[in-house]
């Protein structure tokens, strides 16, 4: 698989046990395997930090010195803590030790070879057992080499669009990154801006009240014969909802169609 060494897919839900899930022990491990880039290597702990994982180890990347290299440091954007406890082995095997079940991202070999599933299958089942886990990504240029494939129980593809499924590396690391901690319960989303007091139902008749009076001064209504327009625009304002501000809002607008209208008969 060029580029990368898995194929691209998400899964949003709503974050849940966010206090809780924030002090489970991480028991996942990131495995990249023969790196090439050192900006892959800092985007890939950055994509880490981000779901919150941290274990990083790294088999034989090109650059010896790769960690503390500046374009890693650079692209890492904040998770160089991450590089700082990542470690440098000489072969998978040492890199998978203390795993109980290891996830390769790579297709699986054409003679045979563990099973292939699509992260959103696999995941959450294995987020229910026991296992210590580990998700293993070949390097940029070859991917996985069937021996690396055999050492893993499973193989992990995200599906992608048929006439094109190559992803960077660092994008493949934050894709399964993303869709095992949602298998693991998730983040709760965090609101950016508090939440807005609707008006009350007197608010809101004021409103309505003060349009009526302006719609008369501009000719739009005629209060002998208003048909249904009042109650159309009762319903518009309760469909909308609108919080205190916007009705304060709508009060303006009013007024100044009043003094516009007042002004234009002087």
């Amino acid at each position: 698989m060029p580029d990368s060494a898995a194929p691209a897919s998400p899964t949003p839900s709503p974050g849940q046990g966010e206090s809780a899930r924030a002090v489970t022990p991480d028991t996942t491990r990131f495995v990249l395997l023969h790196t090439s880039h050192p900006g892959n290597v800092g985007a890939a702990a950055r994509a880490m930090k981000v779901m919150g994982f941290a274990d990083l180890v790294l088999v034989r990347p090109r650059f010896a010195d790769v960690l503390a290299r500046e374009e890693t440091v650079a692209m890492a954007s904040g998770a160089a803590d991450i590089l700082a406890r990542a470690r440098i082995v000489d072969s998978l095997a040492e890199a998978l030790e203390g795993v109980s079940f290891a996830c390769a991202t790579a297709m699986t070999p054409r003679d045979f070879g563990p099973p292939t599933h699509a992260p959103r299958e696999l995941l959450p089942r294995l987020a229910a057992g026991p296992h210590r886990v580990a998700f293993v990504f070949g390097s940029e240029r070859y991917g996985m080499s069937n021996e690396e494939v055999y050492r893993c129980h499973a193989c992990i593809s995200v599906p992608t669009h048929p006439e094109y499924g190559s992803l960077n590396l660092s994008q493949a690391v934050q894709l399964v990154a993303y869709d095992w901690r949602q298998a693991l319960g998730g983040f709760g989303v965090q609101p950016r801006v508090p939440d807005a007091t609707l008006a009350d139902g007197v608010a809101v008749q004021g409103a309505l009240e003060h349009w009526r009076e302006a719609l008369v001064e501009i000719g739009f209504l005629d209060p002998a014969a208003p048909k249904k327009l009042l109650p159309r625009l009762q319903q518009l304002v309760n469909r909308a909802q609108p919080t205190a501000e916007e009705i304060h809002i709508l009060r303006g607008i009013a007024r100044a169609v009043q003094r516009a209208a007042r002004k234009g008969r002087h």
